[in-house]
Formats: structure tokens, sequence, C-alpha cells
């Protein structure tokens, strides 16, 4: 009789790994984020980055931070992937299901947390703690009763050969 391996990675790793994978699909120069949504059972129900909407081609629209007026900047165009995510889900409810995500999500994302019945948010930065945005994102969390938890790096480094 052998022993298991012991050397696996966690689920928490495995998920948190997978956000950061689907982020490296962003085409966004400065940000990419990436989330994966996930059942109670550990199954990965919907995963998601920040771009553009279908039928909007990363070539006409601009990817700037900062331009002659908003309409020249990536702000009004850009899905983030936490609403990807859940915009991308077919099955059915996410009721009782926790997100993966990158960046701590913006107002407007955990709104559509919220709506969808998501109940745990595992974030791994919070760089924008301090923003108006991030602050109403905690305080409609905290109102609705979804848990947030920032993720904790295990150090380990995961390295895969395509």
């Amino acid at each position: 009789m052998s022993g298991k391996r012991a050397d696996y990675i966690t689920w928490d790793e495995y998920f948190m790994g997978v956000a950061a994978l689907a982020g490296m699909r962003s085409k966004d120069p400065n940000t990419q984020v990436g989330c994966c949504i996930v059942s109670d059972a550990h199954k990965i129900l919907s995963m998601g980055y920040n771009g553009f909407p279908l039928g909007c081609s990363d070539e006409d629209f601009p990817w700037e931070r900062e331009g002659e007026d908003s309409l020249h900047t990536k702000y009004p165009y850009v899905t983030h992937s936490e609403l990807n995510a859940i915009l991308n889900f077919r099955g059915g409810s996410l009721e009782g299901s926790s997100i993966y995500v990158t960046l701590f999500p913006c107002n407007e994302c955990a709104k559509a947390i919220i709506q969808s019945g998501i109940r745990r948010v595992v974030y791994r930065s919070d760089k924008y703690a301090d923003s108006e945005s991030t602050i109403a994102s905690k305080k409609m969390f905290d109102a609705a009763g979804v848990a947030y938890v920032q993720y904790q790096p295990t150090g380990r480094r995961i390295e895969i050969d395509l």
C-alpha cells in the first residue's frame, strides 16, 4: 500500500491559480484581473477576466487610462472579470457559491455578486482599499451577509509548462 502524494495544492491555491490564469487572458496593458466562481462542492462554475464585451474589437476601443474625456479611456467599455464570469455562467443558480478574484471587487461588481447569490469573496489584492468604490463594496457585502476574505499566499511557486 502506498500513501497519497503530500505536495498537492490546496483548494484555495487551485482556485486562485485558475483566477490568475484567467486574468492572463486580459489584453489590458495595465491591469489584468481574473476570477473563478466555485460551488460549495469545489466545482468550477464559471471564469472571467477584464476585457471588452463580445463584438467590441480590441483594436477599435481605447485601452488608455487617461484621455481627452472618459470616452477616450477604457473605463466606459471594459467589462470587469467578476461581471464577465457571472454573465458567462450558463448552469442555473450561483446561490451559495464563492468567487475567487485577483483584485477586490468594485462597487458595480459587488452589486452583481450580491444579486447573483454568491456568498463568499476570496480576493488576492486590495490595492484600492481606500477608494470610495471599495469602501462601498465592503459596506454592501457586510449588509448583504457576503463574506470576504483575503487569500493568504503560501509562497509556493507553481509552474506550468505548455
